[in-house]
Order: structure tokens, then C-alpha cells, then sequence
């Protein structure tokens, strides 16, 4: 089955790199990159990447279906070019923005999950924990790490500050710094850890806070170890709208949501926002297993980069774990992250391929 039943397609929002990502993935498609949509027939099919914004007034009779990163994407980050083994093609919004109803609330809202899909879910959620598999999966695996305290221990991830799940999604809470501040004033005993976005420590992207500033708040700034440790190390993980709180609610931790990221308002988190106009919508209570087949197995697709075929979630999980373990083996995957100048010299390599 194709991903786009449609023999042409107008592609807006796409950079030089994700043109050539969408041109492998809609072969067959003719597609004709627009720098407007106004220059497009009123009929059109129009592909947007993320949450460009089309106006109402300029949309018309066109249709649009949205397209971003799936939520276990590859070994390296976006923004440095690594190429996504998972996206998502999405008819009625996009799940980072809860202003309208997307695929995702749809799919959790009134899909009807069968004993095979809990079991599947199961198998996954087993193989993503025991593998300690991330979005982005920079890091090398580690063994618990406790601290040594008495009190709660509390994870609190960083996020992208100009991400459109906080501009959209967020509550009242939108940058990191008052994230941290909220969980203190409510938990003025517990130990917070808290760790930046590898896209802001990459100096990618926007929401950096001096460790100095940090650790007016936080008990332990964590620069190397992966989420999934930080995670494991805690006893409630608390966010804006960061995926890690998905990651969190795969391990059974508490998560505590200060936004409407697309796994909150179905049962399974404590939201502090619960006015949100998302929440209103998610009439419907959840099983964890019910949430990872919807996020998981329903709501994206998967692409094999070396077949350039579509694929299940299970095989590109597998795909992740082993292209990260060899990495580990080689000791290359620290390259993936570390050393400025390497990664923008990679980057200018990808680009000046694409290009060709």
C-alpha cells in the first residue's frame, strides 16, 4: 500500500535535505516543491512538513496531510541531518500541536484494539525497555546509577524552547528554566536531576541555561548519561511535552505533565494543565499497552534506508539497536555528538550530497 494514494502531490515547508527524504519515500509520486501555497491548484494534495503554518483564508479546498519524525527515529539527531527510519503522515493535524484533533488522538480516541495488537504492543514496549532504545539514541547504555538519598528523586528533561509542542501544547509552564523552578516550589525536598536536550547542548536549537543558573534548582545537572538512565534513576518524571515522558510511562514511572504532549489525558499521567483544550477531546481511558499500539504500531511508518522499502516497527527497533551497538563497538557513536566542528563539517557533507 502506498503512503500517498495520489499520482501528484505539492510539497511545502521542505528543506533541501527533507526534499530528498521525501522524494525516496513517495517514489513514483510527482512532486513539485512550492514556496507558496497560493501557486498551487484549489484542488490540490499539499505536503507540509511539521507545523508550517497555512492559513485558513489560503487553504481552501485544499487538502493537506503533515509529515515529521516518528518517535524512535534513528541513531543521531535530525538537525545534524541523520536521516529518520520512522515518520509520520498525518491527515487531520500533527500530534505536537493539540489545537485540533490529529491521526494520533483519532487512533486513541476510537480505534478498537484487538487482543493481537495488545500483544504486539507488549513485545515492543519490551524490546524498546530492555534495549534502552531512544529518539535519538546517542548514548551507550549504562547500569543504575541511584543517588544516594532518602528523598523522591525527580527526572526533569529539557526540551527545545521554540518547539511547536510547547508554543501549541504548552501550559503555563514553557521554558526550562520555569519547568525547573515548578517542580522545586512543589517538591522542595525531592532530588532533582535534570538534563538538556542533546539538540540545545548540540547548540542546535534554542533553551540553554548555564549549569550555574541550573543548579539553583536542580540537585545534579546530567551532560552524559543517557534519558533512559536518568529515567530508570528516578522515581517520577516530570515535562513540559518532551517524548521522554513516553519513554518514561514504557519503564512505569510516574509522569507528571505541566502541557498536553499526544500521551497525556488518557489515564496514565497526572496532568497539571488538565484545562487544556486537547484534554477536553481524550475522552477515553487508556491501557498502557492500548497507548503504545497507537503510538506505535497505528500511527506511523517505517522506512529501511538500505532496502528503501517500508517496514514494520519492529524490524526498524531491531535495525536501531544493532546500527547502535556497532557504533558502541567501534567507539564511533560518541562522534555522533561530541566535537562541534566534526558534526558541522558532517553536516555540510550531507548537504552538499543532497544537492548533487
Amino acid at each position: 500500500m502506498p503512503i500517498i494514494n495520489s499520482s501528484q502531490v505539492f510539497a511545502y515547508g521542505f528543506s533541501y535535505r527533507k526534499r530528498d527524504i521525501l522524494r525516496a519515500l513517495l517514489e513514483g509520486v510527482e512532486i513539485v516543491f512550492v514556496r507558496t501555497i497560493i501557486s498551487t491548484p484549489a484542488n490540490a494534495l499539499i505536503v507540509v512538513w511539521g507545523s508550517k503554518e497555512i492559513p485558513q483564508d489560503l487553504l481552501g479546498q485544499r487538502k493537506v496531510i503533515r509529515v515529521e519524525d516518528g518517535f524512535y527515529r534513528s541513531v543521531g539527531l535530525g538537525s545534524d541531518f541523520i536521516a529518520p527510519g520512522s515518520l509520520v503522515f498525518d491527515r487531520s493535524g500533527i500530534y505536537f500541536d493539540p489545537r485540533t484533533p490529529s491521526d494520533i488522538e483519532n487512533i486513541l480516541n476510537q480505534h478498537a484494539f484487538n487482543q493481537d495488537d495488545l500483544m504486539r504492543a507488549k513485545q515492543i514496549r519490551h524490546f524498546i525497555t530492555k534495549n534502552q532504545l531512544t529518539k535519538y539514541n546517542l548514548a551507550s547504555p549504562q547500569s543504575r546509577h541511584k543517588p544516594l538519598t532518602q528523598s523522591k528523586v525527580i527526572f526533569v528533561p529539557g526540551q527545545v524552547e521554540d518547539d511547536a509542542s510547547i508554543i501549541y501544547g504548552g501550559g503555563h509552564v514553557r521554558t526550562n528554566l520555569d519547568l525547573l523552578k515548578a517542580v522545586r516550589a512543589s517538591n522542595p525536598n525531592a532530588y532533582l536531576i535534570y538534563k538538556p536536550h542533546p539538540d540545545v547542548q548540540a547548540f542546535n536549537r534554542k533553551g540553554r541555561v548555564s549549569k550555574k543558573t541550573l543548579l539553583k534548582f536542580a540537585d545534579a545537572v546530567e551532560y552524559e548519561r543517557s534519558v533512559i538512565d536518568c529515567i530508570d534513576d528516578s522515581d517520577e518524571v516530570h515535562t513540559m511535552t518532551s517524548l521522554v515522558g513516553f519513554d518514561a510511562l514504557l519503564r512505569d514511572k510516574k509522569v507528571i505533565t505541566y502541557g498536553q504532549p499526544f500521551y497525556a489525558g488518557w489515564g496514565l499521567t497526572q496532568d497539571v494543565f488538565e484545562s487544556g483544550e486537547a484534554f477536553i477531546r481524550r475522552v477515553r481511558r487508556l491501557s498502557l499497552n492500548e497507548l503504545v499500539a497507537g503510538a506505535l504500531i497505528y500511527y506511523p511508518i517505517y522506512w529501511d534506508w538500505e532496502s528503501m522499502t517500508l517496514t514494520t516497527c519492529e524490524a526498524s527497533l531491531i535495525k536501531l539497536t544493532k546500527s547502535r551497538d556497532e557504533l558502541i563497538k567501534c567507539g564511533r557513536l560518541a562522534n555522533l555528538k561530541d566535537g562541534l566542528m566534526r558534526r558541522q563539517l558532517r553536516k555540510i557533507c550531507m548537504l552538499l550530497k543532497t544537492l548533487c
